[in-house]
């Protein structure tokens, strides 16, 4: 494939690089992934040759330097907006997840991170031993927090439901609609973890009020291929009450890539994600 005009810069990020690639008959996508999600071309290419109607169209992908090259998936579905176009999404999505279970140890062998529960008091610790932006009150109720915090894990891993593949960035600027079907992409912040930690990410960038039933629409359409709905609420309530400070698991090995002062515009959710979590400590 050779490209058909002149490529296009896109998106520069510490941790990828996207370009837009003119090609006959359309464009192609290209990203150069930085070692921190170098995983990503791997996963990627594999629950496409699985998920083809969920993924985009990987067109080659190379495991050694990072790249990946993407068919054209069409259009964001966009930050906030409409939730409705959700529920079709988050049912096909747990599909994925749940049938991925059986290969969770082949992904994280492909480096894929491991934030699976049995880590997160580890997880937790090293969060405490990082410079936060929290006061001295917030981050003395976390420190409080911690016995309870291993409780609350040990409990959700009680619960039986497999850890597999968990994007961990699920929002509408990853969504992208082309002839009516909506695919998945940017699995680089992806991780080996419980799933229900899913929505939290999710939810945060629909914008809901909380108590809108839609919130209550969206968790049971996603949990339905799980279960019965009516009986994983309170599972997947605990793992929403975990759900902030796992992306704060994510979100400092990608601070420590960038140099200081250039960390808040790359992370900006950082503080109110650590302020969900002094609130979940409560």
């Amino acid at each position: 494939m050779q490209p058909a005009g002149a490529i296009e810069l896109v998106l520069a990020r510490p941790w990828g690089t996207v370009l837009r690639v003119p090609v006959a008959g359309g464009v192609a996508w290209f990203k150069a992934c930085a070692p921190i999600q170098e995983f990503e071309p791997r996963l990627t290419a594999a629950l496409a040759s699985r998920w083809p109607d969920r993924l985009p169209e990987v067109l080659a992908h190379n495991e050694e330097h990072g790249w990946l090259l993407l068919g054209d998936a069409g259009e964001p579905l966009g930050i906030g907006g409409d939730p409705a176009p959700w529920l079709d999404l988050l049912p096909r999505y747990a599909e994925l997840q749940r049938d991925e279970a059986a290969r969770a140890d082949e992904h994280l062998a492909g480096g894929v991170p491991d934030r699976r529960l049995a880590r997160f008091p580890a997880l937790y610790e090293a969060m405490l031993a990082h410079a936060l932006p929290l006061s001295s009150g917030e981050l003395a109720r976390l420190r409080a927090f911690t016995s309870r915090f291993v409780e609350l894990c040990l409990e959700l891993a009680a619960r039986g439901i497999p850890e597999t593949i968990q994007h961990d960035d699920l929002h509408g600027a990853n969504i992208y609609r082309r002839d009516g079907r909506l695919r998945i992409l940017d699995w680089g912040d992806s991780c080996v973890s419980h799933p229900f930690r899913t929505l939290y990410v999710t939810f945060e960038h629909l914008f809901l009020p909380r108590g809108d039933p839609w919130l209550a629409r969206l968790r049971d359409a996603y949990l339905e291929p799980w279960g019965q709905p009516a009986e994983l609420r309170e599972t997947f309530a605990l793992a929403e009450r975990l759900g902030p400070f796992g992306h704060v698991f994510k979100s400092l090995p990608l601070l420590d890539t960038i140099p200081k002062p250039e960390q808040p515009q790359y992370l900006p959710d950082l503080a109110p994600t650590l302020a969900d979590c002094a609130a979940a400590a409560g």
